[in-house]
């Protein structure tokens, strides 16, 4: 048995150099110079910081998360790489007879060679991307082969270095994004709102009508096709944000059960409609973030699809602002998830201001400068009492976590407001820095926070922005926050 695993890691051995050796031998004059220069372009995982970078400049926010992904199964590959394969194979570089001397690189790896670091960090990062951004995977994969390649071309790698570092890579890629599925079912647990016994059941769709937003985070791929397989009576109307709220108006005035796919600004503008037309929402999460459908212990469409073949729905509370974000036609404007008044909408109003000339990511950045050197508070009257505040937020519902605005609710029939003040005063920094650090204290001297049915604000600056589930408006002169309690009937399996 000993003489055979001999042999047979002998002959692995001669393929391998061979191999090399033949790589050595072709002459690609192009070659040349191109491939030891990326190799070098990706020492340290520049490159491929750099075209990371790059994608979350130019990228959509879902390009920016598959970005991200890509960075952190590269920081996985490299670990296992530097800490595991190197010393446990500890395989010496190729002798560098028959490389031509225009490809050496001018300083040798000091490091043993199996497996090929540089192949693991670009199979890594490119797999990790792909599997969130198809497109930009695609376009990336070229390079990541000619990375590879370039290590056996410029003769510090034999070629099975490279084959289990890219292996490496591609199993990195794959680990992170069990992991980070994980963590996102782990966010997904349903609260104790009342259960709905009204819902009607549709085990073929008919009766549902679902309006896309075209424009919304990851809409385009949320998993419609699980709806139409699954529910294949169901009509869907795809639209673009300009079109949305008539086609909502529309389809929930005909709909038994009003759909909707998008993100939680889509969602807010369909609660809206479901709730004056009288009929139950289901919510196909299509976001970037999807905080209500996360909230409600929605995981995507096969959960949607579930609750609606069986009649499975619950009550959730509704946040209520009045007058609402049109003044004309008289009504109140919804939250589902937060309202604020400050800080928050002041960058988005710049970032919405900035992005389409310069990119969401830069915009976002630019907004956040700009609002962190503010000069002067908002100063209004809440519940009759003269305020200065950094920042107004209020939750539909108690929020947990820190911060001013924190994210995660363990229920959406609470009926209470989550009211949290930053008190003016000082810098906007330094303070929503120090709130952040203070977590959720009910009192502390730059944050107040408290559990409240409704809140009257009044004396507010004209001009002053509000946001609700990241929408944007300017606010009236006054207004009234209350909770309107088991107001929406939402589709969510038991």
């Amino acid at each position: 048995m000993a003489d055979q695993e001999l042999t047979w890691r002998g002959a692995a051995a001669r393929w391998d150099r061979k191999l090399f050796d033949e790589v050595a031998r072709r002459h690609w004059p192009a070659a040349d110079r191109m491939l030891p220069r990326l190799g070098r372009a990706a020492n340290h995982g520049v490159l491929w910081g750099g075209a990371a970078a790059a994608i979350a400049v130019l990228g959509s926010a879902g390009a920016r998360r598959a970005a991200l992904r890509g960075a952190a199964s590269l920081a996985l590959a490299s670990a296992a790489v530097n800490t595991v394969g190197k010393w446990s194979v500890r395989r010496p570089r190729p002798l560098l007879e028959g490389v031509p001397e225009v490809r050496r690189l001018v300083t040798q790896p000091q490091t043993t060679s199996f497996p090929s670091g540089h192949s693991a960090s670009a199979f890594a990062f490119t797999t990790g991307l792909a599997l969130e951004a198809p497109g930009w995977g695609a376009a990336l994969a070229p390079v990541a082969v000619s990375v590879a390649f370039s290590r056996v071309y410029t003769g510090v790698h034999y070629p099975s270095d490279v084959v289990a570092g890219a292996a490496l890579g591609v199993a990195a890629g794959l680990v992170v994004r069990r992991l980070a599925r994980g963590v996102g079912e782990a966010r997904v647990v349903p609260g104790d709102e009342r259960a709905a016994t009204e819902a009607p059941a549709l085990p073929d769709g008919a009766g549902l009508t679902v309006v896309v937003n075209n424009g919304s985070g990851t809409a385009a791929d949320a998993g419609l096709g699980v709806l139409r397989a699954r529910l294949p009576k169901a009509e869907v109307v795809e639209c673009k944000g300009p079109e949305l709220p008539a086609e909502l108006a529309a389809a929930a005035a005909r709909a038994t059960v009003l759909g909707v796919c998008g993100g939680d600004g889509t969602v807010n503008a369909a609660a809206t409609a479901a709730l004056r037309a009288g009929v139950p929402l289901a919510v196909f999460p299509g976001g970037t973030l999807n905080h209500f459908a996360l909230d409600l212990g929605l995981a995507g469409a096969e959960d949607t699809c579930r609750a609606l073949a069986a009649g499975e729905a619950v009550r959730a509370a509704v946040g209520r602002f009045t007058p609402g974000p049109d003044p004309e036609d008289g009504r109140s404007g919804h939250f589902l998830n937060t309202f604020s008044i400050g800080a928050y909408p002041e960058l988005l109003r710049h970032r919405l201001r900035w992005e389409p000339w310069i990119g969401g990511g830069p915009a976002a950045l630019l907004a956040a400068w700009q609002v962190l050197r503010a000069e002067r508070p908002v100063r209004l009257r809440l519940a009759g009492r003269p305020r200065s505040v950094w920042l107004l937020f209020a939750g539909n519902g108690t929020y947990h976590g820190t911060g001013p605005a924190p994210r995660r609710r363990d229920s959406l029939g609470e009926g209470l407001l989550d009211v949290r003040l930053v008190h003016g005063g000082g810098r906007p920094g330094p303070r929503l820095f120090a709130v952040a650090l203070t977590g959720p204290l009910s009192r502390s001297p730059v944050h107040t926070a408290t559990r409240l049915r409704s809140l009257r604000i009044a004396e507010i600056p004209a001009g002053t922005p509000l946001a609700y589930d990241g929408e944007y408006a300017h606010a009236p002169a006054a207004l009234v926050l209350d909770v309107l309690p088991d107001a929406l009937t939402v589709y969510r399996p038991r």
